[in-house]
Order: C-alpha cells, then structure tokens, then sequence
C-alpha cells in the first residue's frame, strides 16, 4: 500500500483540506498508515497533478483561503484497482520488542518503565477508539449499526485499532508481570 491510497481512502466521505485530512489521518487512517502533514500535503499535489483528487480553492473572508480536496473519478478506479490486488502480509516493527529480545541482558527496571509508557500509551487510544466508535453508530447497538449503518469501514478499521491497542497494553502488562517476578528471585 502506498500513502496515496490512504489519503484516497481518507476522502471518500466529504471534502476535506489539508489541515482536515492531516487531522483525519491522526483520529482514523493512523491506525494503519502513518504520515506526517507535510507528506499527507506533498501526496494530496502528486493526486491532483494525477487527477485522482480535485481541489478546489474557497474564499474565506477573515482567514486565508483554503483548498479543499475531494476523490475524482480516477481516484475511485484506483482504490478499486488497488482493493482487488492481493493484500501483503502485515509485520510488527517495533524498538520496544528489540528492548523484550534483549531483556535478558538489560536493566529489568528500565525495560519495565518503557513497557508501562506503552501501556498506558495503548489504554488512553483504546479509550479513544472506543470513544470513536462510540460517536460513529451512536444509540445503536454495535449488530445493528454492522448490519444497517451507512458507512461500516472506518468502523470497522476503528475496532481492529481498538483491538490491537487493547493487546499492545496487555502484552505489555504481561511482560512487566514476568520481568518482576524473574527480578524477585
């Protein structure tokens, strides 16, 4: 996957600036794509130039003018091009599992305090994806909002970050359980 099919992705629902999508990017598509907000700006060029995205300028009487961007045509065929290519296996790269592999030659004290910075690191953007996800079906319950809501994918890429964080914060847990006990001894 490339950022462009990210930021495609992120602008199917409405039109969006930059400043909009970078803030988009931050609640949503982060959750499996990251991208600082001058990538996200230099990406959103490349697709207007490409014609995947339009923009648009508005006139804004008390700020500055402001360019929203919308998916084009194209821009839909390539998302569809890209959904029917094979998908490539997902991979953990993480400094803090290098930190696990080689606990056995470091200060248990040291990997414990990283292990409980990403705990609770993983607890408050569980809370924030539950919070989403919250806000996303509103009074339905979550069956109800799979079987008959207008938009399910950012729903349901919310939950597999709710997921993943939830057990980034209990391996984390775990692991500072085991590195405890073995410094007991």
């Amino acid at each position: 996957m490339a950022l462009r099919h990210a930021v495609l992705a992120a602008l199917l629902d409405e039109e969006l600036s930059g400043y909009q999508l970078a803030k988009a990017f931050d609640m949503g598509v982060a959750n499996f794509w990251h991208a600082l907000p001058q990538q996200l700006y230099a990406e959103l060029t490349r697709l207007e130039k490409e014609g995947l995205v339009a923009g648009r300028e508005v006139v804004q009487d008390t700020r500055p003018n402001k360019r929203l961007f919308r998916v084009t045509g194209g821009g839909l065929a390539e998302l569809e091009q890209f959904a029917a290519e094979a998908a490539k296996p997902s991979f953990i790269r993480d400094d803090l599992l290098v930190k696990v592999q080689a606990a056995d030659h470091l200060d248990p004290g040291d990997l414990i305090a990283r292990l409980t910075e990403r705990a609770a690191f993983s607890e408050a953007k569980a809370e924030q994806f539950e919070a989403l996800l919250e806000k996303m079906r509103g009074d339905r319950p979550e069956g109800e909002f799979l079987l008959h809501g207008e938009r399910i994918g950012p729903y349901l890429t919310c939950r597999r970050g709710l997921d993943f964080e939830r057990a980034n914060r209990d391996w984390c847990r775990e692991v500072i359980a085991v590195l405890r006990a073995r410094s007991a001894v």
